[in-house]
């Protein structure tokens, strides 16, 4: 024996490495029991135990959440499901999966249209697993809901659903969407009662093979100049519209001017009119009442005492005369001293 040999076994007949030597084995047993005898279920995770040996063989329908559980050494087993949302990107170009992906990725599904045309489409797939234990017993453990159920689905149901589209339908965003929604709807109710619970089913991208696609371009390019050439001619007729109703507003607009324009003259000579009868009136009436009044001081001159105003009149004119010369002798002499002729005179009856 070794050097380094002899060593060991004489520490080991120690009395103090005897003490620490079964505490070590029993700390190993003991460690070595808990590892094999518990499980740890993960946050994000669902358990399901699943009996080897014994009479009871077979599945339990018991789901165990997060924490760690018991389980009998070579007898039980505990199936992990994740709870998480999961992935499924069918895609041919690895640019759109992205690096370091750590979801399942498939190629990208073919989809033969109702015209005929191959569309090459990529499509993401998101779900989750809602009841573990119809996923083991109707599917089976492990990963084995993406190659059963997931994916063969996703795809069947993708052609059904895609494959009703024509080639214009691929370029109408209403129209995809529709076939994707039902897509969702037919996978929920397949994939449900299995356990997993599909959330979203999303077309990214379409792809028609090149020789279609060029002639599919060709064509939409002829059918965008027709609509053009209806939208130009829709336009035109729509101005030449315009115009017309313009025209029609601007003489309608004349004839109302026009309209109001002798509506004003009208007002304004009828006006005039009413001014120049009532200026009329009122100067006939001006007239009239001078006349009156000149009618009735001649009637007055001609009643009684006419002569007495006569000569009031005359005492009047000669009231401002200080020096009056008259003959006294002859035909014509005028006696100061007689009144009764001078009032003869100026055609005065005497007193």
């Amino acid at each position: 024996m070794s050097k380094a040999g002899d060593q060991i076994l004489a520490a080991l007949k120690q009395p103090r490495t005897r003490i620490f030597w079964p505490i070590g084995m029993a700390f190993f047993v003991g460690l070595f029991a808990y590892n094999a005898c518990t499980v740890y279920v993960r946050p994000g995770q669902l358990g399901v135990k699943q009996v080897i040996l014994g009479g009871e063989k077979g599945i339990r329908d018991t789901v165990y959440g997060p924490g760690l559980h018991w389980v009998t050494p070579g007898a039980e087993r505990m199936h992990l499901f994740a709870t998480d949302l999961q992935v499924l990107e069918m895609a041919d170009n690895p640019a759109e999966v992205g690096e370091g992906a750590e979801h399942r990725v498939v190629r990208a599904i073919k989809i033969q249209t109702s015209e005929g045309y191959t569309v090459s489409a990529d499509v993401t797939v998101l779900y989750r697993i809602e009841n573990p234990y119809k996923v083991i017993t109707q599917i089976g453990p492990g990963r084995l809901y993406e190659d059963s159920a997931v994916i063969p689905r996703a795809e069947q149901v993708l052609r059904r659903t895609l494959g009703e589209l024509d080639s214009d339908d691929f370029y109408k965003g209403d129209q995809r969407d529709k076939a994707m929604e039902q897509a969702q709807k037919l996978l929920v109710t397949e994939m449900e009662p299995r356990g997993i619970k599909v959330t979203h089913v999303l077309l990214r991208q379409y792809r028609y093979d090149s020789r279609y696609q060029q002639a599919i371009e060709q064509r939409k390019i002829q059918d965008q100049s027709v609509f053009k050439n209806m939208a130009e001619a829709a336009a035109a007729q729509a101005e030449a519209e315009k115009n017309r109703i313009i025209a029609e507003g601007q003489a309608t607009v004349q004839v109302e001017l026009a309209r109001g324009d002798a509506e004003v003259a009208k007002l304004r000579s009828g006006a005039e009119l009413y001014r120049r009868t009532q200026a009329a009136q009122g100067d006939l009436v001006v007239k009239l009442a001078r006349a009156k009044g000149t009618e009735l001081e001649n009637v007055a001159l001609r009643g009684a005492g006419s002569e007495n105003m006569v000569g009031l009149k005359m005492a009047d004119v000669l009231g401002g005369t200080q020096v009056i010369i008259v003959p006294t002798d002859g035909e014509g002499g005028v006696n100061p001293l007689d009144l009764n002729a001078a009032l003869k005179r100026f055609d005065v009856k005497g007193m």
